[in-house]
Order: C-alpha cells, then structure tokens, then sequence
C-alpha cells in the first residue's frame, strides 16, 4: 500500500480524535441551524430612489420643462447611472433614478446622498415656489409584519393615538429597524367662508388671514436681565381650542367682529382624502415592522406577537387588531417545505440503499447527510449567510448531490470487504482510488454555479446564495466522505460474505449478479456498434435543442404563496370619492366568496412592500388596490377565473389587474413595450398601433397604457385692461381662487405633539361645483369684484400626466398574459410583429422592448458573461486531474447530454425552462461530469499494467470480451 498521506487512513488511526471531531461540528451544527438569522428573501438592495417635487399651480408641460427636466439633466451625471424614469402632473413630479445593476452594494448609499448633493446644487435654479424636491432612498424597505387597528365608538385621531403609542413599544423590540404608520387621517381645522358674505361685509380674504396668522404666531418676547439671573418674557395669545381659535377678532371697517361671526370653524380630517386602509371592509389604520438587516423573522415574529398580546391586552373595549402580513407565518411554511425535503431526500437514499446495498451500508449512507448539513450550517454562520428562500433552495439542491460522494466511498468499501480485504484495507481503499476524481467532480460541479454566484446583476445579488451554499455542502460532502464515512463504514459495516467450496474459501464476486450481468450485456453491445450509439445519442441531443424551442421560458417562477394582488384603476383625473366607491364595490363581492380567508383594501395608494419582488404604487387619487389572502392554492386559482369573469362583465369604470406573487427582481407587467418620441401626440398614434399588435396576440390580457387620456381643465382668459382699472392682477386673482377653491393653509393648531394645519377655503356650495364659479368675488382696488367681469371661463384639454425616460417623452404599451404562458414567450412573438410599425416609424421615435423579458435579459446576461470563467475552471479542474486533452474532452461532452431528458421532461409537464430549471441542468451536468471523472479514471486503471497492490486496481476492463468483472 502507498505511504502517501490518506485522510481515510489518519481517520482510523486517531479515532477518538476523529468521533470528538463528529460529535463537536454535530453539535455546531445544531448550534448554528438555530442560530442563523431567517428571513423570507435573501438581502436585496432596490437600486431605486424616488425624488418629488411640487409647483403649486404650474401644468404638467410646465413641470417637466422647468423642473422635471433640469433634475433629471444633474442626475444623469450620477455614476452608475442606468435610467431616470419620470411622471409629471400639474403642480406635481415624481422622478425613479435607477442604478446599473453592476453598482456594488456598499457604494449605494453613498449613491444617495450624491442624488441629494447633486439636486441640491441645482435648488436655486429651480422657479420661485417648488416645494423640495424631497427625496426617499428607504423605497425597497420591506415590511415583515402588518397589523390592521381597528375601532368601533373611538375617532380616528384617538385610534391613531393608540397606534403611535403601540408603534413606540414595538420599537424597542430587538431587530426591529422601523414602525410606519399608515392610512391614519391628518386633522384639519377648517376656516370656511362666503365670498359672498366677505363682500357684503367689506372684508377680504387676506384681512382674515393676517388676524389668524398674527394671533397664532411664535414670536419672541424679550428677556430681562437681572444682577442674577435673566427671566425669559411670554406672551400667551395663541388659541388652545377651536372655539378659541372662532373668538379671534377682526376689525371690519370700524367695527369689531370675530372670526366665527365671518366663516364657520370646524375640526375635521383631511378633504378631499388622499389615502386610506381598510380590512375586511372596515377602516383601519395600519402599522408596519421593517426587520434590521440579518435579523431572525421567526424570532423576531414570536418577540412582536409577544409585546402586541400585551398592548391588545390593554387597549380599551372596542379596538381590535389584526394580522394583515405575516412574514413570519411565510418563513416558518418555507422552513417546514425544506425540513420535508430534507426527509424526502433522506427517504429515497435510504430506500436506494437499503435496496441496492443493505440495511447496514443504507445506515452509513443515510449518517452521513445529517453531518454534512451541521458543518454547512456552521460554514453558513461563519459567512454570514442566513437562512432564506434561495439558501434553502441551495440546500435542497444540494441534498441530491451530497449524497453521492458518500455512496462512491461506501460502496467501494464494500466491494473490497467482499473482494477479501481486511476492515482497515477497504476502509482507505477509497481515497487512493476514488477520492481525488470524486473532489474534481466536486469542483467541477461548484464550478458551474460560478455564474450564478458572482453575476453582476439583481438578480445576482438576489441568488448570489446559491452558489455559495452549494459550493460550500459540496466540498463538505467530500472531506465528510473521506474522513468520517470510512471511520462509521469501518463500525457498521456487515462482514463479507464467503463461500466454501472444496475446503478452501472464495470471497463473493460483487459484480458476479444478474443486474451486473445484464448492464455488463448492455455496455458491451453499445462498444460493439459504437458508431450507432454515438448516432443515437446525436440524434437524441439534435433532437432535444430543436423541442428546446418549443419549452416555456421564464427566468423566476410564481411565489407558492396564496395572495392575490387586485389593481383598480380608474380614469386619470378621477376622484378618491369614485374610486373609493368602486373599491368598496369588490369589498362587497369578495365578502360573498368563499375562497377567499380575509382582504385589505389601500384607496389612493397601493400596499406598502409586505413582499419584496412587488412594486409599490405611488400616491394617485384614481387607484385603489386589495391584497386577498386565499384560503389556498387551489383556492386562488379557481378566484382568479372567477374575478376575470367579474371584470368582464362589470366594472366598467375600472381597469382590473388581477396579479398573482412573482419571485426575483420586481416588474410591473409581464408584457412591456416602450415608445418613445418627442411629441406626445404622436406617441398616442405610434402606441395606438403597438396596442393593435398586442390585441392580435392571443395570449395577451389586459392590454392598456400607463397614461392616455387627456386631461379637463378650465382655463381663465383674462381682460387685463379691465382688471387693471379694478385693480386686480393675475397673481392674486390666482392667490385669491386657490384659497376659495382649494384652500390655503393658514398657521398650525399645536396640540401636544401634533401640528394641526388651519387651512381657509370658502364654503361647499361655492368650491365644488364650476357654475358657480364665475360669480365668485375677489378683491379689487376699490372694492369685490366679479370674476366674470374680468375673465371669461374656457373649458381645454391639457396634459394630466407626463412619463419621460431619460429625458424622452415615454409612453408604455403593457399587458397580462394568459395562464400558461410566459411574458417573455409572449413579448417575444410580439416584437417580431412589431416589425412593420417600426418600419414606419418616424425619425427621432423608437419602440424599445421591457417587462419580464428585458429583466430576464438583464440577468441571463450577467450570468451569461461569466460562462468564459466556468468552463475555464472546469478545464482547469479537469486537466489537472486527467491530464490529457482527448479524456477532457470526453468528460466535457458528456456535460450537455442531460439536456435530452431535460427537454423531455420540461414539455411532457408543460413546465418553464426559468431559474430553477437553470440550477437543476447546472447540477445534473456536474452529476454526469463528476460520474464521468471517476469512470474514466478507473477505466485508466483497469488497463494500466498491474501495479502494487492498493494502488492500482489489477481489474480487467469489464466490457472486455471473456473478462469477468
């Protein structure tokens, strides 16, 4: 036997040495799977950060030329700078800067605060009265727990104060990074008065602001200096209540007056309402739980239901909470799916084993998958890698590969116990034999998820896991099957079986049996018509490439989650109040279903982020959204036929998006087609066509676009002579109108923390209907004057909302698609019939291409680019171990040969070739290569002339003709 250094034999000859060994990674093992932190999606940066501003009376054209435009000009100087996506509405923009995908992580928020040096640069450039711009890089937080707080006989300013004190307590929890509050209403005090009336009284709407503003205002008062101390001087003249706030008094022409005797003051919410919450159908506020980066979701879920049982336990009769995201409940789910594949991967090797092997050899196999697994926990820990959906993936994955190493080293310690090798030979056989083909193919294998591991992409950092998992359970699986499964083997092994013939003793030929004799029949026909073999296996290969084509292609599958997300948009320029009514109409449809376990519903605004791969919709007054949590599976495919349905036949004022949980990187419709140009009209016409090639798709759903419509407005055209002579001039004709029409905030009410804004606006009657607008008085020179005396009312379209991207106006074509389909299929087929209309495009517009198939792009290639690095490893690995050109070679085209029952299998269960598919085809292929190392080495060595024994194995080839094996 060689001296040359042998794990397998230092294993057994420092035993204690190696069980302490065993027993401390078990133990550590155990230690770190319930130490390591849990979580839902693996961490993920949003490379997104949202700027807004606000230019009280400007049109959107004038937005976008003089605000829009000039921010997103600096922002386009940012480094890794991908795209600046923007919608502007009058008064109002909200610009998305996204970074390249290839940006490090760590340089991300250093990225932000140059969006915040970069703008502010440029602020004073910006026209006389934007508000901001503001800015929010917090986009992509996730909230891992929502709880819905509901009242019955409590004001919602009471309810929020309940909120805000339970969101303080949670605070204090350990992991807990932010609480936010939502749907909760801000109070308003309201100043309203008649126009009418002011004019009678000889008042103007600026007399009875200053006589608020000055009575309510924080001005110092003095100090007074003494020989020992100084004594600060106040004044207390600010009202404490609103009925203080309507004994304010006003000098109307000599006489005296109060506030209350000229306008009405009442305490309200805001109004018209911009967000709100509701569960079940009922109004609630929400408060939402972002977890600390690396923090454990299941702990962190026991810690919260902890402190909020206490809260709920003394919250007073009435208010309620409820659970409306629950990511803990998702990772404990995720959690017992692994621990069930865990069972089920150790039921098939122990069934396989006991069946082809023994019980006792089964034993030592099945031993060692549980060790494996402690130290891989414990690498995990060491790395920082937590638990989440792509770690537990990789470790599923890797479930059907650590095994073999293992079952190469107990079956050849078994079949040199029966060739009549002692207990210690076979035990160390194995590493001088198998074990350094074994760790090629292990490398090798590890080699191929190189890609995944270090893409430069989302989607990278989003499975960047993967690889690091699955090397990591690799190379463990290896040291574990050369140093503790000989020692366990060495324990448990049954003794060779030995026949007696003629009073001498013959060892049991393992390969002399009827499996063995007809495989040895099988290889020996496939050598003698090798030529046929190496046809069939082409042709079968061809074959398979060519039904490739006809496989779905979808880079992330759906989340096995029960949620539906329901979109209902309206008309642009609608109003909260229709889409709150329409809203309220789907609450009562899904009250009756059976299917569905509980809903909630956002007006004005879509969910906050309770699941990482969605994207949030931005305040919007025309859109309302309801997350439905179903009873199950089957139960939220069978709603999702009968809400396509229900939006077929109703909701005629709604666009319906009825949306499934997707995984990976975030898209807002499977189907997206940009057109971009710099006349939006003309962008209508080019996207009117794209629309039709759309319609013409079957497998389309839904087909609509992010803006359309123009928009109402009513445009004052001015006399100014007139004017002039009456003293009125345009801004404070339009000061004047926006106080009487929208309101104007006037001071702030202080109360406790709270800063109650008083906002002055005339009187329903006089605000919410336009026929009586051109009575509406304003104050001349010499006293009111109507307005129709000095403008006539003109009814325009105008823009109501503008996208751009990347400085170009931007319109996009979307769409659904039909249940067993892929979006990129679809776009696919799409942007081939596109052909004609891009043909007839004018000069300075395009149609470019986006949705699932421009991310699956963005992330095949990164992955893609990387493929130079793998083969290159592979190659290394491969030559290093077989050292000749011609067996790397054969290794390497064994590899793409899985490919056949892959694409077999893929269209006989009409499945997508995705992501997943992707890891499973990069693992069957280093499976085969590993497979194929290890023959071709013993191959080497069976025909090899016979050397010393342990070295070299005196085996004739076994497909040799009269060579027994």
């Amino acid at each position: 036997m060689s001296h040359r250094f042998n794990l397998s034999r230092w294993a057994l000859e420092h035993r204690a040495l190696t069980i302490f060994f065993m027993v401390a990674l078990s133990l550590a093992g155990v230690s770190s799977y319930f130490g390591l932190g849990r979580s839902e999606d693996p961490p993920f940066t949003i490379k997104q950060m949202v700027v807004s501003a606000v230019w009280p009376g400007a049109t959107a054209p004038e937005m976008q030329l003089q605000v829009t435009d000039k921010i997103e000009t600096k922002l386009q100087e940012l480094p890794y700078f991908d795209n600046v996506t923007s919608y502007t509405k009058p008064g109002e923009t909200v610009i998305f800067v996204s970074l390249r995908d290839d940006v490090p992580v760590k340089q991300v928020p250093d990225l932000w605060y140059q969006v915040r040096k970069k703008i502010g640069d440029i602020r004073g450039t910006l026209p006389q009265g934007v508000i901001g711009p503001t800015f929010n890089d917090e986009y992509g937080d996730t909230y891992a727990l929502i709880w819905a707080f509901e009242s019955d006989g409590f004001s919602n300013a009471e309810l929020k104060d309940m909120v805000k004190a339970a969101r303080l307590r949670l605070l204090r929890t350990r992991d807990v990074v932010k609480a936010d509050i939502f749907g909760a209403q801000d109070e308003r005090i309201y100043l309203e008065f008649s126009h009418a009336k002011l004019a009678m009284l000889g008042l103007s709407v600026q007399q009875i602001l200053d006589a608020v503003q000055k009575q309510n205002s924080v001005t110092p008062a003095g100090v007074v200096e003494g020989t020992s101390s100084r004594v600060m001087v106040r004044i207390d003249g600010a009202p404490a209540t609103p009925e203080a706030l309507a004994r304010i008094p006003i000098d109307a022409g000599g006489r005296t007056l109060t506030l209350g005797d000229v306008a009405e003051v009442t305490r309200g919410y805001v109004d018209p309402r911009a967000f709100s919450m509701r569960f079940m159908g009922k109004p609630v506020i929400g408060l939402g739980i972002v977890m600390a980066s690396g923090g454990d979701i299941t702990t962190l879920g026991k810690s919260l239901d902890a402190e909020m049982a206490r809260i709920v336990a003394e919250l007073p009769v009435g208010v309620s909470v409820h659970k409306v995201a629950n990511q803990p409940a998702v990772v404990d789910s995720s959690f017992a799916e692994f621990a069930t594949s865990l069972a089920e991967a150790l039921a098939i090797v122990l069934a396989v084993s006991f069946l082809s092997l023994g019980l006792r050899t089964g034993i030592v196999v099945a031993l060692s998958v549980p060790l494996v697994l402690a130290i891989t926990f414990t690498v995990m820990e060491v790395m920082g890698i937590n638990f989440h959906r792509i770690s537990l993936g990789a470790l599923i994955i890797a479930l059907g590969l650590l095994v073999d190493d293992a079952i190469i080293a107990v079956e050849m310690m078994l079949v040199k116990l029966e060739e009549g090798r002692s207990r210690f030979e076979a035990a160390t056989f194995a590493y001088t034999s198998t074990a350094f083909p074994m760790l090629t193919g292990t490398l090798v294998t590890a080699a191929g998820f190189v890609p995944v591991g270090f893409a430069k992409s989302s989607a990278g950092e989003y499975t960047n896991a993967i690889f690091w998992v699955t090397a990591i359970a690799l190379v463990v699986s290896w040291f574990v099957a050369v140093l503790f499964t000989p020692f366990i083997g060495y324990r448990l092994l049954p003794a060779p079986k030995i026949a007696h013939a003629q009073g001498a003793t013959r060892h049991h030929d393992p390969y002399d049996t009827r499996l063995y004799r007809a495989f040895r029949q099988v290889v020996a026909w496939c050598l003698t018509y090798r030529w046929l073999t190496i046809g069939v296996t082409a042709a079968a290969f061809a074959g398979a490439l060519f039904a490739f084509q006809f496989v779905q292609k979808q880079f992330f599958p759906l989340a096995n989650r029960p949620e539906l997300i329901v979109d209902l948009r309206l008309a642009q320029q609608s109003a909260y109040a229709a889409t709150d009514a329409e809203v309220r109409r789907f609450e009562d449809w899904l009250a009756r279903s059976d299917k569905v376990a509980t809903y909630v519903a956002y007006i004005g605004a879509g969910s906050p982020r309770f699941y990482l791969p969605t994207v949030p919709e931005l305040r919007n007054s025309n859109f309302g959204q309801v997350v439905v949590v179903t009873k199950g599976i089957a139960e939220r495919e069978a709603l999702i036929k009968e809400l396509e349905a229900l939006f077929a036949g109703d909701f005629d004022a709604v666009r319906a998006r009825v949306q499934r949980l997707q995984n990976g990187p975030p898209t807002a419709y499977p189907v997206m087609f940009r057109v971009l140009g710099p006349d939006p009209q003309q962008i209508r016409a080019v996207a009117e066509q794209v629309r039709a090639v759309f319609s013409a798709n079957p497998n389309t759903r839904d087909v609509n676009f992010d803006w359309f419509e123009m928009g109402k407005s009513v445009r004052l055209d001015i006399d100014h002579a007139k004017a002039r002579a009456l003293g009125v001039n345009p801004q404070d004709l339009s000061n004047a109108l926006n106080t009487l029409l929208s309101g104007i905030t006037v001071t702030q009410f202080r109360e406790g923390d709270e800063s109650i804004d008083v906002v002055a606006r005339a009187v329903a009657a006089e605000r919410l209907s336009l026929d009586n607008l051109d009575s509406i008085t304003v104050r001349g020179a010499n006293g009111p004057v109507p307005l129709s005396q000095i403008a006539r009312l003109a009814p325009r379209l105008e823009e109501p909302i503008l996208w751009r991207r990347n400085k170009e106006t931007l319109m996009t074509v979307r769409a659904m698609v039909a249940d067993g389909v892929q979006g990129p299929d679809v776009t696919a087929q799409i942007d081939k019939a596109l052909a004609p209309v891009r043909a007839r495009l004018p000069a300075g517009y395009r149609i470019d291409v986006g949705g699932d198939s421009e991310e699956s792009a963005k992330s095949q290639g990164s992955i893609f680019v990387l493929m130079p690095l793998m083969l290159l490893l592979m190659l290394g690995f491969l030559m290093l171990q077989l050292q000749s050109f011609s067996r790397v070679a054969l290794v390497l085209l064994t590899a793409p040969l899985g490919l056949i029952g892959v694409a077999l299998f893929l269209l006989a269960f009409d499945a997508a070739f995705g992501f997943v598919s992707l890891l499973g085809v990069i693992a069957l292929s280093g499976m085969i290569m590993r497979n194929s190392v290890i023959l071709v080495d013993q191959i080497d060595q069976d025909i090899a002339p016979a050397a010393p024994p342990g070295t070299r194995s005196s085996r004739p080839p076994c497909a040799a003709p009269g060579r027994s094996c």
